[in-house]
């Protein structure tokens, strides 16, 4: 496919497509008989991936969240189920956003996203993954931080509250939550100013102090 020489990444835009294309008279009608015949797939307005034959590695569906709706970063439940912090596999991306909350159904499965304001977005972002598929994701601190956040079941007036939702409602694994970074999530904690999610700083603090203790009799 004359494309694909071309362009470097397997995701590409519009824009992109029609300057590989130029030498057409019509690059539109070269486009749809390239999506018709399935070396180009749509994921959303403006935005495409070559076909499985034609990919140079896997996708990454959490690459393609940060490119879908932006400007964004994994985070919520995919994101906890991804550092094993949950036991579900979860399908949908889940995603946040400065903008709004918006889905998109695709042929690479559902992608959602959450609107955080801006003061409260960029703490507790990384990057993960390698080379052209690297994404932004939240750190395991930042997507616990995130979830309890925009659950708005959860109104907590005590550490107790926290710990029936952590473990009888998402059941957490015990081990990872420990685990967290304490300076980290209240780094994040700081940029919300937020009561709920300066209680939740407070209950994982004191678990991961009980953690170290026990560690430290062993």
């Amino acid at each position: 496919m004359d494309i694909r020489e071309q362009a470097r990444m397997d995701v590409l835009d519009y824009q992109q497509l029609v300057s590989y294309l130029r030498g057409y008279a019509k690059p539109r009608d070269r486009i749809g008989m390239l999506l018709a015949e399935g070396s180009l797939i749509r994921v959303r307005k403006g935005l495409y991936v070559f076909g499985e034959r034609y990919r140079r590695a896997p996708l990454s569906r959490e690459h393609l969240a940060n490119l879908i709706y932006g400007p964004s970063y994994v985070s919520l439940d995919y994101a906890l189920s991804h550092y094993g912090m949950i036991p579900e596999r979860v399908e949908n991306v889940t995603s946040v956003t400065t903008g709004e909350s918006r889905r998109f159904s695709t042929p690479f499965g559902t992608f959602t996203y959450r609107p955080l304001p801006p003061r409260r977005y960029a703490p507790g972002i990384q990057w993960s993954g390698e080379g052209d598929a690297r994404c932004l994701m939240a750190s395991p601190e930042k997507a616990l931080v995130d979830k309890v956040w925009t659950d708005k079941r959860l109104s907590p007036a005590n550490l107790k509250d926290f710990n029936s939702y952590l473990f009888e409602d998402l059941r957490m694994d015990a081990q990872r939550l420990s685990s967290l970074d304490p300076d980290r999530l209240a780094a994040i904690a700081g940029a919300f100013a937020s009561k709920k999610i300066n209680l939740l700083a407070r209950c994982l603090a004191l678990r991961s102090g009980d953690s170290k203790g026990k560690t430290d009799a062993q």
